[in-house]
C-alpha cells in the first residue's frame, strides 16, 4: 500500500489562499501627490503592488460604452476647458520642446484642403462661362492643356467603380482626424487614445506617449493623475520615480482618455492631460443626478470597465474616471493560479460597483468585483460530484500546503493530503478524491491520489 504523504494543514486557507500585501504596506510604497515639471524615470519591472496604489487617485473612463449613459457622455465631452488650464504656459513649453526633436507629420499648406472640399462637394455646378457656350455652339475655340486638378476641386478624390462610393485618400483621413484634435483643443471634446510608451524632454520632463489613430499625443506626468500632493524629494525622490515608471509600465497598451490642452498645426504636436478627462467622467457619473437624484453610476450597479494593469493576483480597472483594484479572491467564483491567463490590459470586463466615496471629486474611491457578475455558482455545480468519486482536475495554486484545484466538471476542490511521491505544482494535472462535500464554501475536500502530468 503506497505511503501516505499528510501536507500540514493552514490555520486559515479560505482567507489567504490569494490575498495579496495589506493595504497599510501599499500605502506606505505610495508617494504623495504632485506637479512637478522635472522629474527623471530610472527603468524598472512592475511588480503586483503597482496594480495597488493605495492613496492614489483614481482614472480613466468608459463612457462611450455605458448604455443608458450615452447621451449624458456626448454632453460632458463637450463642455468647453476653462481658460486658466488652455492657457498653461508649461504647455506651450512642452510645445517647444517636442517640435525642436519631433518631425512634422504633415505640412500645414494643406490644413484647409479638406473643408474646400466638402464645400465643393454640397455646391451647385457653377454656369458654363461665354468660351464654353461658343464652343457648345460649334464655333471654333482653341483646345487647351487640361492641367492637373487643384486639391481642391470636387473631382480630385479617387473616382471608384461605384458611382457613389469613394476612397479616402490618406491625407484626407489624417485631416479628418487632426480636425478632431483641435475640436478637442477648442471645445474640451474628450478623446481616447492608447499609451504607447514613456519618454523624457530634453529638459528632463517624463511625459507619456499616447497614440491617437496615428497621431502621437504627449501627456506630462503630473497630468496622468496617478498621485496627489507634492513630490517627494531628497531620498525619498528615486523611489517615488521608480514606483511611478512602474505604474506606467502595467499601463502599456491601456486605453485612456484626454483632452488636449496645447497643439501646433505646422509640426502637429500635440499636448494633453488625462487629469482633465477623468475629473469630466466623474462629474458626469459620479456627482451629477437625474431627474429623481440619483447619479448615473450607484452601489450595485454592473457597468463596463477598462482593464489598465494586470498581476499575478491582482486586477486594476477603470471604472468610468475612477480607478479600482480587484483581488484574485473578487475576480471569479472559479479559482485560477494567475489573472494574466485570463486578463489583459486593454480588456473590457463587467463589474459590479459595491462601494462609493463621493465626499470630493478629486479623490472619488470606489470599491468592485467580478465575481458576482458570474453567471456561474461553485454552490450550483456541487451536485457534480459525490463522496468518494474521483475526478480530474488541474492545480491552480499552492498556498501554506494547501492545494487549491479546478476540477474539469467545474468545481473548487481542495487537497491537504497527497498519494503520489511527488509534490503537486500549478498546473499540474492531478486525479481528485472527493472525501466531503463543503456547501457553506461551495468547494469539494479531498485527497489527490496521483499526479496524471506535472507541468515541468
Amino acid at each position: 500500500m503506497p505511503k501516505k504523504k499528510t501536507i500540514p494543514p493552514p490555520d486559515d486557507f479560505s482567507s489567504e489562499f490569494m490575498e495579496t500585501e495589506s493595504a497599510e504596506e501599499l500605502s506606505e510604497q505610495q508617494a504623495e501627490a504632485a506637479s512637478s515639471d522635472n522629474m527623471e524615470m530610472p527603468l524598472t519591472e512592475p511588480t503586483e503592488d503597482d496594480l495597488c496604489p493605495g492613496n492614489m487617485s483614481s482614472t480613466a473612463d468608459i463612457g462611450e460604452n455605458e448604455p443608458d449613459a450615452e447621451n449624458t457622455a456626448d454632453a460632458a465631452d463637450s463642455v468647453p476647458v476653462s481658460d486658466e488650464a488652455a492657457e498653461d504656459p508649461e504647455y506651450d513649453s512642452i510645445l517647444q520642446e517636442l517640435n525642436s526633436s519631433t518631425p512634422a507629420h504633415l505640412d500645414s499648406s494643406g490644413e484647409n484642403a479638406l473643408d474646400a472640399l466638402l464645400l465643393e462637394e454640397n455646391a451647385e455646378d457653377a454656369p458654363a462661362t461665354e468660351d464654353e457656350m461658343e464652343s457648345a455652339d460649334g464655333e471654333t475655340a482653341p483646345q487647351p492643356t487640361v492641367p492637373p486638378a487643384p486639391a481642391g476641386r470636387r473631382d480630385s478624390y479617387i473616382l471608384t467603380v461605384d458611382a457613389k462610393d469613394r476612397i479616402e485618400t490618406e491625407e484626407e483621413r489624417r485631416e479628418v482626424i487632426w480636425h478632431e484634435i483641435k475640436t478637442s483643443h477648442i471645445a474640451g471634446r474628450i478623446l481616447t487614445g492608447t499609451l504607447d510608451g514613456v519618454e523624457q524632454t530634453p529638459s528632463g520632463r517624463t511625459i507619456v506617449v499616447v497614440d491617437y489613430k496615428g497621431y502621437r499625443v504627449a501627456i506630462p506626468l503630473k497630468e496622468m493623475m496617478l498621485y496627489s500632493g507634492p513630490v517627494p524629494y531628497g531620498a525619498k525622490y528615486k523611489p517615488f520615480m521608480e514606483r511611478m515608471n512602474s505604474i506606467l509600465a502595467t499601463m502599456l497598451t491601456a486605453e485612456i482618455d484626454f483632452i488636449v490642452r496645447g497643439l501646433d498645426n505646422t509640426a502637429r504636436s500635440v499636448v494633453a492631460s488625462r487629469k482633465a478627462a477623468m475629473l469630466r467622467k466623474r462629474q458626469t457619473f459620479y456627482l451629477d443626478t437625474n431627474e429623481d437624484g440619483v447619479p448615473m453610476i450607484y452601489e450595485g450597479r454592473v457597468v463596463q470597465a477598462r482593464v489598465i494593469g494586470v498581476a499575478e493576483k491582482v486586477l486594476r480597472v477603470e471604472v468610468f474616471g475612477v480607478e479600482c483594484t480587484i483581488f484574485a479572491r473578487d475576480l471569479s467564483a472559479a479559482w485560477f493560479g494567475d489573472a494574466r491567463e485570463y486578463y489583459s490590459v486593454g480588456d473590457r470586463v463587467l463589474v459590479r460597483v459595491l462601494t462609493i466615496d463621493r465626499s470630493d471629486i478629486n479623490h472619488i474611491s470606489i470599491t468592485a468585483d467580478i465575481r458576482s457578475v458570474s453567471s456561474a455558482a461553485n454552490q450550483s455545480n456541487l451536485d457534480k460530484c459525490v463522496l468518494q468519486g474521483k475526478y480530474a482536475g488541474r492545480v491552480t495554486d499552492v498556498r501554506h500546503g494547501v492545494v487549491f484545484i479546478r476540477l474539469n466538471n467545474g468545481v473548487n476542490a481542495v487537497a491537504h493530503t497527497c498519494y503520489d511521491r511527488r509534490m503537486p505544482g500549478k498546473k499540474d494535472d492531478v486525479s481528485f478524491a472527493v472525501t466531503r462535500l463543503d456547501e457553506e464554501r461551495g468547494i469539494a475536500v479531498g485527497i489527490i491520489t496521483r499526479i496524471i502530468k506535472q507541468n515541468l
